[in-house]
């Protein structure tokens, strides 16, 4: 057995959070020719039972993973929505003008940095998927190539570029040296700056069995107690906290240096300590039982699938998120089982999902043969894809929603 130790305090990892087997990175999409040579591995998550930040160990390289990518995020309407919103009350809260410098890590294709780029306010992004990167520069998005740590920091402090505006979105569970990134982030920071993060809730993880969102990308898994934890050891404090509906619950918090005393620290900061505090994160029991949880919906998707296979019906599924490449090879579904999916994105349609093979199609293919069970796998948009192919039910189609438990809509 490996020696695993915790990326923040540095205690032997020793108990199992949830164990998911062998599978493919949930972002290894496949040509027909890769098919042959794809390559599985461990998936394991495990408590650090000093500071119980959740986590995996680090069994594939962040330049492995990220250094070719295929999500972007603009093709979700719900997101883009969520985004500006975020933008203009960001601009309005901190009083953002020409003056003011935005730096946003993981910048992805550019989307959220286009809305201050619209205000004229200064930008940067930056952004180590070269494919995904290449896509903002052309719309206009200055962005560097490069993994965000603490010689990135500094070649940018170096360089008079520190951030009034240090942003960083679903970003945070991708980094594998959480002490680095973090310390990093502080040089970044101009003074009086501000840090905003989301990222999605260990909390809602826990209640809602959301067993999926766990892939290899995602190297940590937070609660806000530990989040709070990992800032201050860099003297980093967090001042104000929302929960927030994304990615079926995450949070977003607020950050300055610490001897900044122009922000004052908002009541939110406790109430949500003493509601996790309420649910039992800061008890490493509460940890242990997660796994019997997945267990029960794994048999209730299975009895779903045989049932409906034994009635010859046709299931599809909806979305190719890496969420639903980890719950479909834990389930162990095979393109026998499920015809195909189908996604918006063009950077996925014609290539096949990791480890189960399915092919991805474009969603007009729904038309085309018109399934009896559309299963919605990026179920966080559930609203928004129903109301995409409502049309699924002028020939009595149902739409299968598999977490926090299997639920058939008709």
């Amino acid at each position: 057995m490996n020696d695993f130790f915790c990326r923040f305090c540095k205690s032997e990892l020793k108990d199992i959070f949830l164990d998911l087997g062998d599978i493919p990175s949930a972002n290894s999409f496949l040509t027909k020719n890769e098919i042959e040579n794809e390559r599985k591995y461990p998936l394991c998550v495990y408590t650090c039972q000093n500071c119980l930040l959740v986590q995996i160990p680090e069994v594939r390289t962040p330049g492995e993973l990220f250094s070719n990518y295929a999500y972007f995020s603009s093709f979700s309407d719900s997101w883009l929505s969520h985004i500006k919103k975020y933008v203009e009350m960001m601009i309005k809260r901190f009083e953002l003008n020409e003056k003011s410098h935005i730096i946003e890590i993981a910048s992805n294709d550019g989307y959220l940095l286009d809305f201050f780029n619209k205000s004229n306010i200064p930008i940067l992004g930056i952004e180590p998927a070269e494919n995904v990167a290449e896509k903002a520069i052309e719309k206009g998005i200055p962005t560097i190539k490069k993994f965000f740590n603490i010689e990135t920091a500094n070649e940018l402090k170096n360089d008079n570029k520190q951030a009034d505006l240090l942003i960083g979105n679903n970003v945070l569970a991708h980094v594998p040296d959480i002490n680095n990134f973090v310390e990093g982030m502080k040089i970044l920071l101009k003074s009086d700056g501000i840090i905003t993060m989301e990222f999605p809730h260990l909390l809602q993880l826990i209640k809602e069995n959301q067993f999926d969102t766990i892939y290899h990308e995602h190297f940590s898994y937070f609660s806000f107690t530990v989040i709070q934890k990992i800032f201050a050891s860099q003297k980093l404090t967090i001042f104000d906290v929302e929960e927030i509906p994304t990615h079926g619950g995450s949070l977003r918090i607020f950050v300055k240096h610490s001897e900044n005393n122009r922000y004052r620290i908002e009541e939110s900061v406790e109430r949500l300590l003493k509601k996790e505090n309420r649910y039992g994160l800061d008890d490493f029991s509460t940890y242990l039982g997660f796994t019997e949880k997945v267990l029960e919906i794994k048999e209730q998707f299975n009895e779903f699938l045989e049932s409906a296979n034994k009635e010859n019906k046709i299931i599809v599924c909806y979305g190719a998120p890496a969420k639903g490449n980890t719950l479909l090879n834990y389930f162990k579904i095979n393109s026998k089982i499920i015809r195909y999916t189908v996604d918006l994105s063009p950077h996925k349609q014609g290539l096949f999902l990791p480890g189960t093979h399915l092919p991805i199609k474009t969603p007009s293919e729904i038309k085309e043969t018109k399934p009896d069970y559309v299963i919605i796998l990026p179920w966080n948009l559930k609203d928004e894809i129903m109301e995409q192919i409502k049309f699924i039910r002028n020939w009595g189609g149902k739409f299968v929603i598999p977490i926090p438990e299997v639920k058939i809509i008709t």
